[in-house]
């Protein structure tokens, strides 16, 4: 948005106890006190996300001659800051979506009341139905938002792949070495470790590995509040080809990219988990890796029609053997998935592309 000559104010939240603004590449960025991590829970999240609102609400006051706020969820709550920004301070929003809050906790069991849930339906209509423009991270979000407020102009916009930062590269002996991956055929998960990423069906899959004797290794990086779950799980299994890593920078992720050969990417088996668009298919697809989903949607579609992945049953984890069979009985059929993961990002999801088509949003 910087070099689209569009002056821009990031109002975020650190784990630090003071509040900092900084200038970064021409950004500014109002960072407030309000500690969150993955493993929270229902309601400990919930604290942390009023708690955001009420401190950015109180940093936009600092910023009221902007035009435009840009409120991104998830949480839904986000709309209420934007909400209140609009009502006190006169600056309109426009709302993005990445996930469908609140059917995510509802469909997981999270919000069981059926009067919350009508409560968190409705501000979820009102948020869609005040906001100048609503943007979608997939067409199935836009989908349901259309549903819920009819004639609202609505901008489809994935998440970007950084095909600076992520490309297709050579494994580093150094690095195969200091992961313990040498001569392995390697599959990572890199992400959140959450209720939501159903990953103890990844856990199946290193199982039915072990047990056909593939020549795999697999990689579990991220923290969250399932990490405890796994790595008990993992050792009463007796998992000999699993290592666990703990959560990564960039720098980092670029690391363990550079020894994977092919990206899983883990949801429950729920509906609206189907609907998303996680940063770390992307960031697969730009790093050229053969990319395995257990979960249905749109991005099953598109690896399968583009032939850069493959689909795991959830009530089969035998079925991971089968799939990933092709791609160790010939490296070819696997340098050719890779390929077409990296040509797919060149052209659908490159920042440069779609950055623009998401600055045109404010000109």
């Amino acid at each position: 948005m910087a070099a689209a000559g569009i002056q821009t104010v990031v109002i975020t939240g650190h784990a630090r106890p003071d509040e900092e603004v900084k200038t970064i590449d021409g950004i500014t960025v109002h960072s407030v006190p309000n500690p969150y991590e993955n493993r929270f829970g229902f309601y400990k999240r919930g604290i942390s996300f009023v708690r955001y609102i009420l401190q950015a609400v109180r940093a936009a006051r600092h910023y009221r001659d902007v035009d435009v706020c840009y409120a991104i969820s998830t949480p839904l709550t986000i709309g209420l800051a934007a909400q209140w920004i609009q009502r006190w301070y006169g600056i309109p929003y426009i709302f993005e979506v990445g996930d469908l809050w609140p059917d995510a906790p509802i469909q997981l069991g999270a919000v069981k009341s059926p009067l919350f849930k009508r409560a968190l339906y409705g501000l979820e209509m009102n948020i869609y139905r005040r906001a100048k423009a609503v943007v979608a991270l997939s067409v199935p979000i836009a989908e349901a938002v259309q549903k819920r407020a009819p004639g609202k102009p609505i901008h489809i916009i994935p998440n970007m792949a950084d095909t600076a930062f992520f490309q297709p590269e050579e494994k580093e002996p150094l690095l195969e070495a200091k992961f313990d991956v040498s001569g392995k055929l390697v599959i990572s998960y890199i992400g959140a470790l959450g209720i939501a990423n159903g990953l103890d069906q990844f856990l199946e899959c290193v199982r039915a590995s072990e047990k056909a004797a593939l020549p795999v290794h697999f990689i579990l990086c991220g923290e969250g509040a399932k990490l405890g779950h796994l790595r008990e799980t993992a050792k009463r299994l007796m998992l000999k080809t699993l290592s666990f890593i703990d959560f990564q920078d960039r720098p980092g992720v670029h690391d363990v990219l550079n020894v994977t050969d092919a990206v899983f990417i883990s949801y429950k088996p729920v509906p609206v988990l189907e609907t998303g668009s996680p940063n770390k298919y992307f960031d697969g697809l730009a790093a050229g890796k053969l990319v395995i989903v257990n979960f249905g949607g749109w991005i099953k579609s598109e690896i399968e029609q583009r032939k850069c992945g493959f689909y795991v049953d959830h009530q089969r984890p035998g079925s991971f053997v089968e799939n990933i069979m092709p791609y160790l009985e010939n490296r070819e059929i696997l340098k050719q998935a890779q390929k077409s993961a990296r040509r797919l990002a060149e052209e659908c999801y490159a920042r440069e592309l779609l950055s623009k088509q998401f600055a045109r949003i404010f000109i």
